[in-house]
């Protein structure tokens, strides 16, 4: 049977007519349900890919004693934004403590920049917290306190479900603000005393005290290599080794404050041998403050603290759980480190892109 040229051509047609609709409706209906779930996040790490990453921010510029911070901010940066989950952003204040190496890791934002052996307030500082999911704070001992107004907003953005991730000399930070120390659950430093609240630790027995006694809050030995030990069950430790060696770092001590609606994570024990008060310290935490989430890791005195894979990984999630509340990178890295000794990797310097 012959079938003409003009013949092939109409039932072709047709077939697209009735066809195209239904191709169409399937592909709308898909996207629609991708939205409905709020898949607009993105995840490379163990997750599934969608459009937008979550918004940090970093805030840095004033730390006394720990002169690397304009490099471990470039650090946080990179792990985040390698992550797959992250995109991330700096503010810095334009007055910088302890600041000679944010010559080598500037910021490219036209701010002037002004280095000064004291603190000092920046009027102008003023972050618009609401368009961030998490805030970062790399500041430490020494860092002047922010513009009221400043802090007035940011003590709405915690209050309203906004998250916060506190890096060791963090908690050094502003000990006369009442709200600051109530999302940072413990702090040492700037005449904390029984004033602010107990002290907070396991004690031999493995029992976890809240220790009213007099005394001052923050203290640590000199450095070391040390075992973290997980406390209780949470997504941020969910599948990690129970026990790890931690890189070479100071072991905060007797840290002290309100300590409320805190979980302590993970712990070390402050041995003698490196003048630690005998006792298991709270290292990584977590502050429900209002609606909002605090995720407090006092690990991290140098870059090479930084380069631990120990605090890589639990940073990251820690991170990702302070802006959502959920942990998605739950892998857990072939080379994280066991309990015989630490494992690291070689921080490499990548361009410094989208800073505010």
């Amino acid at each position: 049977m012959k079938i003409s040229y003009l013949s092939v051509t109409t039932i072709a047609f047709l077939l697209c007519v009735v066809w195209s609709p239904v191709f169409s409706q399937d592909q709308n209906h898909e996207h629609d349900h991708g939205h409905e779930h709020g898949e607009d996040h993105v995840h490379q790490e163990g997750g599934s890919h969608s459009a937008s990453p979550l918004k940090a921010i970093i805030v840095d510029g004033q730390n006394k004693y720990h002169p690397h911070w304009p490099k471990t901010t470039q650090m946080m940066k990179q792990y985040l934004e390698e992550s797959g989950r992250f995109s991330v952003d700096v503010e810095r204040t334009k007055y910088l403590l302890q600041g000679e190496l944010a010559k080598e890791f500037p910021l490219e934002d036209g701010k002037e920049y002004e280095f000064l052996d004291i603190g000092k307030t920046d009027p102008d500082f003023a972050p618009q917290w609401s368009d961030y999911d998490v805030v970062v704070l790399n500041q430490g001992f020494g860092a002047a306190e922010w513009p009221e107004q400043t802090k007035t907003a940011f003590e709405k953005y915690m209050a309203e479900g906004g998250g916060l991730v506190v890096v060791h000399a963090a908690d050094n930070c502003f000990p006369q603000w009442k709200e600051f120390n109530l999302m940072t659950g413990l702090g040492g430093w700037g005449d904390r005393s029984e004033k602010d609240g107990p002290y907070v630790y396991y004690d031999q027995e493995q029992e976890l005290v809240r220790d009213d006694s007099k005394g001052s809050g923050g203290g640590h030995g000199p450095q070391h290599t040390y075992e973290i030990v997980v406390r209780a069950e949470h997504p941020i430790t969910a599948g990690l080794p129970t026990s790890w060696m931690h890189a070479q770092d100071e072991l905060y001590q007797q840290l002290r404050g309100p300590a409320e609606n805190m979980t302590v994570l993970a712990t070390a024990w402050a041995d003698k041998e490196f003048k630690g008060t005998d006792r298991h310290e709270p290292l990584i935490m977590t502050i429900a403050y209002k609606k909002g989430r605090t995720f407090h890791l006092a690990l991290g005195h140098a870059d090479y603290s930084f380069e631990c894979v120990g605090f890589i990984t639990v940073f990251k999630r820690g991170t990702e759980w302070a802006a959502t509340g959920e942990v998605t990178m739950k892998e857990v890295p072939n080379d994280f480190p066991g309990t015989e000794e630490p494992s690291t990797r070689k921080f490499e310097f990548k361009e410094m892109a989208g800073a505010n």
